[in-house]
């Protein structure tokens, strides 16, 4: 086995000495990964089953896909993917006819919940058998706690954990069309003769400091306010989880003390897997 050069070996200290003070993070639950070892960096009840709202659109997204549809072919928003569980506001009216793609856009960028409905309902087979591809995703992906009954994470029985939404985001940034809608901070659609801005639900993105390779937000009152991120800090590709924050500020604030927990880090983000992770409180 290889000595540790000197560097190597004094990071190494560095980051099990600081694995022992706690890092204090107001989401009920969190998980941080170090993508490039698969180590876990920190954890907090990362391992219990909890509503995750909006960030089930990004599974939406990734089965969509995975049925290499025509992304340029227009579909309608209809009646029937208007929300009638929590009767959610939208700004997409019945009726209004765009590509997938930008459908697709309005589900992931400012998580629309007419979007992601007329995305499964389009889906080849239509929404039972959408939602088919979702179970056969989550076994395929190793979510052994996840269960996903509809599109959009407006039902309370989406459900799922920060350590199998950490797989899901991981895979998610395999796919350049999410990645490239999750990581724009604005954009501009045309519905019905008009503009309109779409603006990113994650205030993070394209924020100063941040390098977001991939986001998702989500909130509803069962699921608190959540979060997704991969991002690239100190040298290091990270993803970290954020469930049930009290507020979407909470969880911003989490997010950057994990930033800056992580660029404090440095070179221990690299140590090989088995290193143990950060006390959370």
């Amino acid at each position: 086995m290889p000595l540790l050069s000197a560097r190597s070996l004094l990071a190494a200290l560095l980051f099990c000495a600081a694995s022992v003070h706690a890092v204090s993070l107001r989401s009920e639950h969190v998980i941080v990964v170090s993508d490039d070892t698969g180590r876990v960096v920190m954890e907090k009840g990362a391992n219990d089953v909890v509503p995750i709202a909006s960030l089930t659109k990004l599974m939406t997204a990734m089965v969509v896909l995975d049925s290499k549809p025509n992304l340029d072919e227009r579909i309608s928003i209809g009646s029937e993917d208007v929300d009638q569980l929590k009767h959610s506001k939208s700004r997409v009216p019945v009726g209004t006819t765009l590509p997938r793609r930008e459908i697709l856009q309005l589900a992931l960028m400012s998580s629309d919940n007419r979007a992601a409905a007329a995305l499964a309902r389009t889906y080849p087979g239509g929404t039972p058998a959408f939602l088919q591809a979702v179970q056969r995703k989550t076994v395929a992906l190793g979510m052994k706690n996840t269960v996903i009954t509809e599109p959009t994470g407006l039902s309370p029985e989406n459900m799922s954990t920060a350590a199998d939404l950490a797989k899901m985001a991981l895979a998610a940034s395999k796919y350049p069309e999410i990645v490239d809608v999750t990581t724009d901070r604005s954009d501009t659609i045309r519905m019905n003769g008009r503009n309109y801005q779409v603006r990113n639900t994650n205030r993070l993105v394209g924020a100063n400091g941040w390098q977001v390779l991939l986001s998702k937000t989500g909130f509803t009152n069962e699921a608190g306010h959540c979060l997704i991120m991969r991002i690239k800090q100190a040298g290091a590709h990270v993803t970290l989880v954020l469930l049930n924050a009290s507020a979407n500020s909470t969880r911003s604030l989490d997010a950057l003390k994990i930033r800056q927990y992580l660029s404090s880090r440095k070179g221990g983000l690299m140590l090989a897997s088995g290193s143990r992770s950060a006390g959370l409180r």
